[in-house]
Parts: structure tokens; sequence; C-alpha cells
């Protein structure tokens, strides 16, 4: 049990989930296509988006705000890109400053107020910009996982579509996914690694399985663009307009 515990957490460590998750959103983008102003990644960590970003679109001028002064400056080295210091509840922007705004697990965060950040999100994006968030899905997914690294919620697909459309978005779009892998998901977080002491999904892990977990996204992302749905995922990327 211990054994496949310890590679279960291998499976779904967070290195491949972020690659995969930057294609989602890049891909998001893609589909929306925002204005050729600023993109502003709201809670941008130590940059990981930003330095994406840069290498799929070298000449699109972007920044990140992050909450933490070390992740700040780590983010800016990272992805040459400038990186604000301040908080998601109240950004240091002035009102229609960007024409896309990408806030990646950020509004499940503890700290955060929801509905807060997202009025601030709709203020500091122009008419017509775009907004594209990533949440964690289902609140019976809740574990030790999200304990650790701070997540107070979870959505559905519709709960967070009703969240944008409160914070007067519009053409809202969500879906799900991360959904070939969420059985998964599911065994790690529900029956092996419950216990209150449980650490988080982050660890390390061999190159193959960092490459095979992300052929499996890879092949979801396919499939999506082919038009088939998924009707649950371990997240839900949403994207809407401000009108």
């Amino acid at each position: 049990m211990r054994l496949l515990a310890g590679l279960l957490a291998v499976l779904l460590a967070a290195r491949w989930l972020d690659r995969a998750l930057h294609a989602q959103v890049l891909a998001a983008l893609d589909a929306a296509r925002p204005g050729p102003g600023r993109l502003l990644d709201a809670g941008c960590g130590t940059g990981g988006f930003l330095a994406r970003l840069r290498e799929r679109w070298p000449d699109r001028a972007a920044m990140g705000l992050e909450y933490h002064p070390a992740a700040a400056a780590r983010a800016a080295a990272k992805s040459g890109r400038p990186v604000a210091i301040g908080s998601v509840n109240d950004l240091p922007f002035a009102d229609a400053s960007f024409d896309a705004v990408v806030s990646l697990d950020v509004l499940c965060h503890a700290a955060v107020d929801t509905d807060r950040a997202l009025a601030e999100m709709r203020r500091v994006l122009r008419p017509g910009g775009v907004l594209v968030v990533n949440l964690p899905a289902f609140a019976w997914l809740h574990s030790t996982h999200d304990i650790r690294v701070q997540n107070a919620r979870r959505f559905t697909a519709r709960g967070a579509a009703a969240m944008l459309d409160g914070a007067g978005l519009q053409r809202v779009r969500p879906h799900y996914w991360n959904s070939l892998l969420l059985p998964l998901m599911v065994l790690q977080r529900k029956v092996l690694a419950r216990a209150p002491d449980g650490r988080s999904d982050v660890a390390t892990f061999p190159p193959w399985l960092d490459h095979s977990l992300y052929a499996m996204c890879r092949l979801e992302r396919l499939l999506q663009a082919g038009g088939l749905p998924f009707p649950a995922g371990g997240s839900v990327l949403a994207t809407a307009l401000r009108p």
C-alpha cells in the first residue's frame, strides 16, 4: 500500500502538470484572440507561465503580479518580464490597463477574496479584454494536498461560470481538463494519502514519467480540440470577456 501511494504521489507531481496547464492556457488565449496590448499574470508565483509565454510570443508585452517578494524576484529573473509586488485583492494598476489577465490556481487560495479579486481583474481589463482562470475542481476532492498548498475552495464548471457571470463578465466558457488522469488523482488523494499529516502532491520524479504524463494531457487536449467534451476533471479552465 505504501509503495502504491508513493508511486501515485509521483504520478501526480506538479512539474508535468505545470506544462500541461500552460498548454491549456495558451490554447485558450489562441481561441479568445485578445488584443495586442499587455497581458497580466495575476499571482504569477515564480514565473513559470510568464517564461512559457515569452517562449511562445516573445514580442508580447506581459508582466506579473506576486504577493511574495522573493517569488516575485525569481519570476522576474526567470521570465525577463517585470513583476509587481501586490495582492490580487487590490491590483496596483490603472483601470483598463490590460488586454488579457491570466490567473492560475489563485482564486482558490485561502488569502484571496474571490469577489474582490474578480472585481479587480475586471477593472484592469479593457472593454473586450480576456480573462483566463484555472481552478481546482470539485469540493469532494479536497485533501491534505489542498491543506498544504492553502487551497480553501474548489469549483465545478457550473459554479465557476456562475461566479464569473456574477462578476459582470460575459461569454463565459468553462471546461474540465486533466480528465484522463482523474481516477489516479482520486485514488491518491481520497484513499492512499488521506491522513491529516499527508504531504502535497508536489514531488520530483524521473524524466520518462514526466514525458509520459504530459503525453496523456496532450492526448486529452487533442481530443478536446476535436470536439470531445469531458464531464469531469481535476481542474476547471474558464475564459470570459469584459463587456
